[in-house]
């Protein structure tokens, strides 16, 4: 990460985002041990991710 703020021409799209999403989750299942607790904030945004999942993902 090099601080760059990314303008309209350097946006991505939905598909790649989502790929991209799909990617780390399968990481983090992968790295996760079933046994590991989650910290109480990492696991109010995991509920978060689950709830915008159903929602429909979008955060607006």
């Amino acid at each position: 990460m090099n601080g760059r703020i990314a303008n309209d021409s350097e946006s991505m799209d939905r598909k790649t985002s989502r790929s991209i999403c799909d990617a780390v989750g399968e990481r983090l299942q992968q790295n996760l041990r079933p046994q590991t607790r989650l910290t109480p904030h990492l696991q109010f945004l995991m509920d978060e991710l689950r709830k915008r999942d159903r929602d429909g993902g979008s955060p607006n």
